[in-house]
C-alpha cells in the first residue's frame, strides 16, 4: 500500500531549493540586472544633461532638458542616418534569412553525394576573420563601381554560414514523413521548403531576425570603409562624428546612442518569446 506524503513532508519538498539558497539567488539575479542595467541608466541620464553639466558631473535631475535630441537632428543629418541604417538592415536581414533558409534545406532536406562534407567545409569557414575578407570585398566592390552605394552596403552581408547552420538545425527537427508525404501528392522541393518548411519555422525565423537586423544595424567597420558620403552613413559610423581627436560631445553622442538603441530594444520586445523557442529548437541552448 502506497502512503501519500502529507504536505510539508520532505517527500513534497524533494527537489526544492531551501528558502535561504532561493532568496540567495534572487538578490544574486537582482545585483546582476542592475550591473546590466547601470550602462543603460547612465546613457539615459547623460543624454538629458546639458554639456556644462557633464564636464562638471554635477547631476540633478531638476537640469535634465530637451534640447541635446534637437541639436542631435541639427547638428548632423541624423535622419538620413537613420534611414540608411534601416534600409541596410531590413534589406540585409531578409536577403540574408532567404539564402540561408534555401542552403539550409539543402543541406538539412535533400540528399545529395559530399553533402555532409560540403557542410563542413562551408561551416569552416566560419573560422575566417571578416578583416581577411574585407579588403578582397572592397576591391570587389570598387571594380563593379558600387562604391558608396546601397549595393556595397547590403550584399556583402546577404550569405551568413551562422544563420545557415542555425536554420539546418532547426530544419533536421523536423520530421522527414512531411516531406514524404509532400512528394507522394506531387509537391517538388521548392513547394515542400515554401509551403511546408517555412510556416513551421516561425521560431528559428525570429531568431535570425533579431541576430542579422541587430548585427547590421551596429555594424561600424564596412560601412565606414565602403562609404564617403554622409549620404551614406549609418548611425554607428555617424555617431563617430561627434568624437573628435581633443574633444566628445557627450550629450549629443548619448542622446543619438538612445535613439539608435530603440528599433533594436523594440524588436527585441516583440519577438523575445520567438527568440527564445528559436534557440531552444535550434540546438544553441546547450541540451
Amino acid at each position: 500500500m502506497t502512503t501519500l506524503a502529507a504536505p510539508g513532508t520532505p517527500g513534497q519538498a524533494r527537489g526544492r531549493l531551501p528558502l535561504l539558497t532561493q532568496v540567495g539567488l534572487h538578490i544574486l539575479l537582482i545585483a546582476g540586472g542592475f550591473l546590466v542595467l547601470l550602462p543603460f541608466l547612465i546613457m539615459l541620464l547623460v543624454s538629458f544633461m546639458p554639456k556644462e553639466v557633464i564636464l562638471t558631473r554635477a547631476f540633478a535631475l531638476r537640469l535634465a532638458t530637451w534640447d541635446n535630441y534637437i541639436q542631435l537632428f541639427q547638428a548632423v543629418p541624423f535622419g538620413r542616418f537613420y534611414w540608411n541604417s534601416f534600409v541596410v538592415a531590413l534589406a540585409t536581414t531578409s536577403i540574408q534569412i532567404l539564402t540561408a533558409s534555401l542552403a539550409a534545406f539543402a543541406f538539412a532536406r535533400l540528399r545529395f553525394r559530399g553533402r555532409d562534407i560540403l557542410f563542413l567545409v562551408y561551416l569552416a569557414t566560419l573560422m575566417i576573420p571578416f578583416q581577411v575578407t574585407m579588403i578582397p570585398n572592397f576591391i570587389l566592390i570598387r571594380y563593379l563601381s558600387w562604391y558608396n552605394s546601397y549595393q556595397a552596403l547590403i550584399l556583402p552581408a546577404a550569405f551568413s554560414v551562422f544563420s545557415t547552420f542555425l536554420m539546418r538545425q532547426y530544419f533536421m527537427s523536423v520530421p522527414l514523413d512531411l516531406d514524404e508525404a509532400a512528394r507522394m501528392d506531387g509537391a517538388g522541393s521548392g513547394r515542400i521548403w515554401a509551403q511546408i518548411i517555412m510556416p513551421l519555422s516561425g521560431p528559428v525565423l525570429a531568431t535570425l531576425a533579431i541576430f542579422n537586423f541587430q548585427a547590421s544595424w551596429n555594424d561600424f567597420l564596412w560601412p565606414l570603409v565602403i562609404t564617403n558620403s554622409l549620404e551614406m552613413r549609418t548611425i554607428p559610423v555617424g555617431l563617430s562624428s561627434f568624437q573628435g581627436e581633443f574633444n566628445t560631445e557627450w550629450n549629443l553622442l548619448m542622446a543619438g546612442s538612445v535613439v539608435a538603441l530603440l528599433p533594436i530594444l523594440i524588436i527585441y520586445i516583440i519577438g523575445q518569446n520567438w527568440f527564445v523557442r528559436g534557440i531552444a529548437f535550434s540546438g544553441l541552448s546547450g541540451r
